[in-house]
């Protein structure tokens, strides 16, 4: 029943009760036809999640409102391709990374649109505001914690000292108050800045007796909005599905310790393998994202269909993903340190995002085609997409006698599993 208490039809289950109720993305809608051109799937979309970039103000007519869009815009994306480097870089919670990119790749998909490609962008100049008053405030804390550990090596007992040491044990809990007062007033750039104005706002609503209620509506509009609990489902939904398609013939590509023999044979089969999957993994994703369905990572005859009426967006899809993957293994030939991984994520992330991008374009181009494409382009297209699959198959096999890691290096296939190395955790 709805709030009218008119009867509902039968539908796709309800979202959990996390989701807000405008939030539909996480309903499946399976795409059955190809014959027409469909129409645009638009429940998957939802504003409050920042799935739209708001249309930029005429630059003639209102030049302070279209940079100021310009700057929050580009602030925006420079947060969230931060933020995703940061969490590709924690074991586990980097699912919530490669959620975000399937959901990038899903929301294209349905689509079409570019800015379509950018969730969280409404609220990610938030969050960059928040990481940038928090850093203004904790960095100068570092450099005071430094100079009071030099001054008592140097001269323990001096006034100096003692001071430095008392401001250590004070100034922490005063800009912790002030942190938290800050965010709690909304996390906006100047609250950071004016702390008397925190203070004031806080002793108002403490005697109102709102401020915790206030405070704890904001922090789970704030969470719930981001929707952690999705973003991870999508993304062990994904890395399993796709660890179905990848594990054994990667399993029979690394069988080879040397180059002769039946090992040998069994690599170039592996190869074969990896070589005829990889033509169909980054579309059958793409079906995934876009329907929410792990079953649709398997339907390779829906996918086989799309490809037949827009093979040039395919051919073109597979050159900017591979090409764009091959970077990634020359960074892993020496790990850095796990406090300076979210650096090595960062490229990745660069790399990995405009590749779900272009895929997702691939995929809903060929899903408004009403017809196939001429045999001969599809089987041009076909060649010259198995040609270029096998030397990138050939350059992996390799990677294992560079990579830091080795044979377990051929496993890792980032452009389609985690953003990151993630065996370096074994």
């Amino acid at each position: 029943m709805n709030e009218s208490g008119e009867q509902l039809q039968a539908g796709p289950p309800a979202p959990p009760p996390w989701f807000h109720a405008t939030e539909t993305a996480a309903t499946a809608t399976e795409i059955s036809e190809f014959a027409g051109v469909p129409e645009e799937i638009a429940d998957f979309v939802a504003d409050e999640w920042g799935g739209h970039i708001p249309p930029c103000p005429h630059l003639f007519w209102h030049p302070l409102r279209g940079f100021a869009w310009l700057f929050r815009t580009a602030f925006g994306i420079v947060t969230l391709i931060f933020l995703l480097a940061i969490i590709a870089a924690i074991p586990v919670v980097n699912f919530l990374a490669l959620g975000y990119l399937l959901e990038v790749e899903g929301r294209v998909a349905r689509s079409g649109r570019l800015r379509d490609a950018f969730p969280l962008l409404n609220i990610a100049p938030r969050i960059g505001t928040i990481v940038i008053g928090v850093w203004v405030w904790i960095f100068p804390l570092c450099l005071l914690a430094d100079y009071a550990s030099d001054a008592r090596l140097i001269d323990p007992g001096s006034p100096l000292t003692l001071t430095l040491r008392w401001l250590t044990l004070v100034l922490p809990v005063l800009i912790a108050a002030h942190i938290s007062l800050a965010i709690a007033r909304g996390g906006g750039f100047w609250c950071f800045f004016r702390p008397i104005k925190n203070v004031r706002d806080f002793i108002a609503r403490m005697r109102a007796g709102t401020f915790w209620r206030d405070a704890n509506a904001r922090v789970a509009s704030f969470v719930s909005r981001m929707r952690p609990g999705y973003l991870f489902s999508l993304g062990l939904r994904g890395f399993t599905a796709v660890a179905v398609w990848l594990m054994l013939p990667t399993l029979l590509f690394a069988a080879a310790n040397k180059t002769e023999g039946g090992p040998i044979l069994v690599t170039v089969f592996g190869g074969l393998c990896l070589t005829v999957i990889f033509g169909w993994i980054p579309f059958l994703q793409a079906h995934f994202a876009a329907e929410n369905r792990f079953r649709a990572i398997f339907e390779l005859g829906r996918v086989r269909e799309l490809f037949r009426r827009a093979p040039f967006s395919w051919l073109a899809d597979v050159i900017v993903v591979f090409v764009f993957a091959l970077p990634l293994f020359l960074l892993k030939v020496r790990l850095l340190p796990q406090d300076a991984m979210w650096f090595l994520t960062l490229v990745f992330i660069v790399t990995i995002y405009p590749a779900k991008v272009v895929t997702g374009w691939a995929y809903h181009r060929a899903l408004t085609k009403q017809k196939r494409a001429w045999f001969v382009w599809r089987l041009l297209c076909r060649i010259l997409i198995f040609l270029l699959l096998a030397f990138y198959t050939f350059i992996l096999f390799f990677t294992q006698f560079i990579d830091h890691l080795g044979k377990l290096a051929l496993f890792e296939h980032h452009a389609f599993q985690l953003p990151g190395p993630f065996t370096f955790l074994l």
